[in-house]
């Protein structure tokens, strides 16, 4: 018997985006899905689930739309850098990231500042500017962290 094309689920989301998980293999992160207009806590409870959804599935990729971002704080800048980073990587199995880049020059310069901290993480991170770009490289990477 022929198994069905799956879709990507939402399984998570909040004002500042959505999550999905994408039936081959890779957590989707949709930012400012909704609005622009979210708070603290809004960012540090999506990147919480992320590493939820990482665990759940024992994925290590992630494709980061940030097309509606907006720039993160330099408060959340130093959480997800300093914090959420290193445990994501350590506890969550985290090791491939395919950013969507946004238009936003101010998006870009917070994402940088963030991308440059990992420099002692076994993470890879790749900018992309399509989202067929973003898939195609993620996919050739392992899908989970042992591998």
């Amino acid at each position: 018997m022929k198994q069905a094309v799956s879709t990507p689920v939402v399984y998570y989301e909040n004002a500042a985006g959505a999550l999905l998980e994408e039936p081959a293999g890779f957590i989707r992160a949709i930012w400012g899905r909704k609005t622009q207009q979210y708070l603290k806590a809004d960012v540090q409870a999506l990147f919480s689930q992320m590493m939820v959804g990482l665990q759940r599935r024992n994925w290590s990729r992630m494709l980061i739309d940030q097309t509606n971002m907006r720039p993160f704080s330099p408060e959340e800048q130093q959480w997800i850098a300093q914090q959420w980073l290193p445990r994501a990587v350590t506890e969550g199995g985290y090791r491939h990231g395919a950013v969507l880049v946004s238009p936003n020059v101010m998006v870009r310069l917070a994402t940088a500042y963030i991308t440059t901290q990992v420099l002692n993480l076994a993470l890879t991170y790749r900018s992309f500017d399509s989202d067929a770009a973003a898939q195609a490289w993620l996919l050739q990477q392992p899908a989970s962290p042992g591998k």
